[in-house]
């Protein structure tokens, strides 16, 4: 049943910023960071997809296989998906660095077409593979599919904050500049996306991380949008922007 859900999703249609043409994926760099619990490596997969390596184990994020190439990387000891939609939930990716037993942490929607895995609402929290995941929301407020209609409605996405010993990484997910962002405390590393018009334009991106003031952002699943104009609109913030290839 696992598989053939994992079969079916693969077949999902969703909007894609990643153009059909693209070349094959080149190698994903790293940042490399020191914490209480020993070393955390952030490698830049592509797209909305990372992976972090921290104390013997493997997290992704999103796995999606036109940005990387999974059957190259180490088997998971967790994955989280943000939300449903198949650049972000793609089953064959998932497949090649996961089996039954892996920990899933993911929505109630990603939950519909995988038909396993740990479910965290907007709000809840939990400790897996001795990672704590903090479950955050990730929701649309202007951009919209149809009149009302959210590209990304309130309560269905997550964003996480995950800590790896004295550090915490907040990953957006697909979100705009909601004002639970506020909430956020003590961001070391944050991930914030800037794919329009799905999620946010620089404008909305700076607003949003001046509102939780990360020691570090990444602009990520940035699709056609020039992430320097993000480095441009923060660059008297005192928050260090990194580009990365996160296309």
């Amino acid at each position: 049943m696992f598989m053939e859900a994992l079969a079916l999703a693969g077949l999902m249609v969703c909007c894609l910023a990643v153009p059909a043409t693209a070349a094959a994926p080149a190698a994903p760099v790293s940042d490399d960071f020191a914490t209480a619990g020993g070393p955390l490596r952030l490698t830049f997969i592509g797209h909305g997809s990372l992976r972090f390596d921290y104390a013997g184990k493997v997290i992704y994020i999103d796995p999606y296989g036109k940005v990387g190439d999974y059957a190259a990387m180490p088997p998971a000891d967790l994955v989280l998906l943000t939300h449903e939609h198949q650049d972000h939930l793609d089953a064959e990716a998932l497949a090649k660095i996961g089996g039954p037993d892996t920990p899933l942490v993911l929505t109630g929607a990603c939950l519909a077409v995988l038909g396993r895995g740990m479910v965290l609402e907007n709000g809840q929290t939990a400790t897996v593979a001795g990672i704590g995941i903090e479950a955050v929301p990730a929701y649309n407020i202007k951009h919209m599919r149809a009149p009302d209609t959210p590209y990304h409605p309130k309560g269905r996405g997550n964003g996480y904050v995950l800590t790896f010993g004295d550090k915490r990484v907040y990953v957006a997910g697909d979100t705009e500049n909601i004002p639970e962002m506020a909430d956020l405390k003590n961001i070391d590393i944050a991930f914030l996306p800037m794919n329009l018009p799905y999620t946010m334009t620089p404008e909305m991106a700076a607003d949003a991380a001046r509102m939780f003031r990360p020691r570090i952002l990444y602009p990520y699943h940035y699709g056609d949008t020039d992430p320097q104009k993000l480095v441009a609109l923060l660059a008297d913030s005192g928050i260090e922007v990194r580009v990365r290839a996160l296309r």
